[in-house]
């Protein structure tokens, strides 16, 4: 018989923690050992949850142990009370009871022991949740009023100090509120000042753009919040942030959850000014009001609507090009002398234009798939020819992948053979192996049979390269998709500028090819 603990704090205990000094955790682990001295069973193994979260999703220690309870390896779990379990929605908890059900697992607490196999206590464990569910959203209820009522007050109730600032407990009274660090600020001030005034260039001063201000304290080796490279999406943070001229905001970014594919999706978009609140803050201000109306009023005058999701992407390499330093994804920036390749990062890896990387790159393709020919159907009643290309074109890339799994299928019954792997490993591999198998095969032959040729026609077959395929079309997107069927990544570096040391062709690409070399 084997037996495990899990345990987890609830907010109430994170609250107490704090004012009491001592750790709940701790003290419930000592009540269910000594709880299970009494029963007289062995607890083997302790489950600690340290994250809190409302759902099961959110709980990897949770998944870990329903994970293993679904498996049959425990034959009872102990814990302080049920409802540390599960206080998500009825579908968590749903989860929850059903694998306890199914597994014949126990429920062990001070209180009761709970199988899930009896009919009452089924329904007394189900009950159980639900009203830890209620008493979860009032909880909540009580949390949210009292986060908006400390907003209103001109407390800070968010749980990282904004860069500049440090998070300090009110003296006498519940709450938090901000305290400038004086080497941070001056850095802030400083991100201001480039912004509206600007540094000396050529002996006057010019005002710098946000790229340019990230840059500029990037080669000054000044620490970003995050501790790394300054980005440009960092310092428009910096100069948006109403809480520098001694305001609080409050549901700038909601969380709005959302259900895409059965899967629970949390986004965070940013809110326009008529729909969150501001208000005056108890903290000091770093930037007085008058250099933050003039920064917002700057910012407006030269923001560029983001591109409707519905629109086509202009960049052939968007996705691909990865940038060597970093390891960012490099964009395609628009300028007057032509698209360039650009790193995001400011890392330092020069950029280049976009045409000359896109040459270098089909020029690899061509070296790497020498002898890769794509035989395209002449026909003009089927279908064009940039769709019959990506379609074979993934035929190709779908064998390919099949080749690769039946060796690994043999070198698992080689092992297998050899002693190596034992019956249970050799078992999951092959199953997997099988699967992923048997998965490639359907999408092969739903591939292949997509658009058949009619009877009646005549069909002319032509040996194409795959490069001359790519160089037909003009339409990025189908460019992009083309490249993504045969290259897994690109890797580029640049070390110095076209303008005065180099050639602007002279950066360094590596290929990562998904067709193996002929």
């Amino acid at each position: 018989m084997s037996y495990c603990m899990y345990l987890r704090k609830s907010r109430a205990d994170e609250q107490a923690d704090i004012s009491n000094r001592f750790d709940t955790l701790q003290r419930h682990e000592d009540i269910l050992f000594e709880l299970s001295k009494k029963l007289g069973l062995k607890i083997e193994k302790i489950f600690r949850e340290i994250v809190s979260g409302d759902s099961i999703e959110a709980r990897p220690v949770m998944q870990e142990l329903l994970f293993q309870v679904e498996k049959k390896l425990w034959n009872g779990v102990f814990v302080i009370e049920v409802e540390r379990l599960a206080r998500g929605d009825t579908v968590d908890q749903g989860v929850v009871a059903r694998t306890f059900k199914y597994s014949k697992t126990k429920i062990i607490t001070p209180i009761k022991i709970y199988d899930p196999c009896d009919e009452f206590d089924e329904e007394y464990f189900e009950f159980g949740l639900f009203m830890s569910r209620r008493e979860y959203k009032v909880i909540n209820r009580r949390l949210q009023r009292g986060r908006l009522s400390s907003v209103r007050e001109g407390k800070y109730t968010g749980s990282i100090a904004p860069y500049g600032y440090r998070k300090i407990k009110l003296k006498g009274e519940k709450g938090f509120t901000l305290e400038i660090d004086e080497d941070k600020a001056a850095v802030v001030k400083l991100i201001f000042n480039l912004f509206l005034n600007g540094t000396e260039i050529l002996e006057k001063y010019e005002p710098l753009g946000i790229s340019k201000i990230s840059r500029y304290l990037n080669s000054n080796n000044i620490p970003s919040p995050s501790g790394k490279k300054w980005s440009p999406s960092s310092v428009y943070g910096i100069l948006t942030n109403p809480v520098y001229c001694g305001q609080i905001r409050w549901n700038y970014r909601p969380a709005l959850k959302s259900v895409t594919m059965g899967k629970m999706k949390t986004e965070r978009p940013r809110n326009s000014p008529e729909k969150y609140m501001l208000t005056s803050g108890l903290h000091e201000k770093i930037i007085d009001k008058d250099v933050f109306i003039k920064t917002q009023e700057k910012i407006s005058a030269c923001h560029r609507p983001p591109v409707n999701r519905s629109k086509t992407i202009k960049n052939p390499l968007a996705g691909l090009v990865i940038c060597e330093k970093c390891g960012a994804k490099m964009v395609r920036k628009p300028a007057c002398t032509g698209d360039y390749l650009v790193c995001p990062k400011n890392c330092g890896n020069v950029s280049c234009l976009l045409s000359l990387a896109e040459k270098k790159i089909l020029n690899a393709v061509d070296f790497w798939a020498k002898g890769y020919e794509v035989r395209l159907n002449k026909s003009p009643k089927n279908t064009p020819v940039q769709e019959e290309s990506l379609r074979c074109l993934s035929v190709l890339n779908l064998e390919n992948n099949l080749k690769k799994l039946q060796n690994q299928l043999e070198k698992v019954y080689s092992l297998f053979e050899q002693g190596i792997y034992s019956k249970e490993v050799f078992d999951m591999r092959k199953n997997k192996l099988a699967t992923e198998i048997s998965e490639i095969k359907k999408l092969l032959s739903v591939t292949q049979n997509q658009n058949p040729p009619q009877k009646d026609e005549e069909i002319i077959f032509e040996p194409v390269k795959i490069t001359e395929i790519y160089q037909k079309t003009t339409d990025p997107k189908i460019k992009n998709d083309i490249l993504k069927e045969l290259l897994f990544k690109v890797e580029y570096k640049k070390e110095k500028s076209a303008r005065w040391h180099c050639s602007p062709d002279a950066f360094e690409i590596t290929v990562y090819p998904k067709l193996p070399k002929r």
